[in-house]
């Protein structure tokens, strides 16, 4: 048996406490730096605002980690997408994400 509870909340693991400032520098120094920047601010500030609405801050936790996983995976993203490998049966993993919570 396990300690840990199979039930909870599923909030994500805490970030560094420089991690959105220096996603962010990351962000503007990629490649795709003219949308995603202006993205993940937009998403920065509507988590900000809820975090100050709920007092959670799972929110901004879960937009760091999104857009961290972005930069990880560019790069074998762009390498499916000039493959030319049929991605036409592919699952929406944000609607898979939406429905564990």
């Amino acid at each position: 048996m396990s300690a840990k509870p199979d039930h909870g909340l599923d909030t994500p693991r805490a970030p560094a406490p420089g991690a959105p400032a220096e996603l962010l520098a990351r962000l503007r120094s990629s490649d795709r730096a003219e949308r995603w920047a202006p993205a993940f601010e937009r998403e920065w500030t509507a988590a900000l605002e809820e975090s100050r609405r709920t007092f959670s801050l799972a929110g901004l936790y879960r937009v760091v980690q999104d857009w961290q996983g972005r930069l990880a995976h560019a790069s074998a993203v762009d390498a499916f997408i000039t493959s030319g490998y049929d991605d036409s049966d592919a699952v929406d993993m944000a609607e898979v994400r939406g429905r564990r919570r």
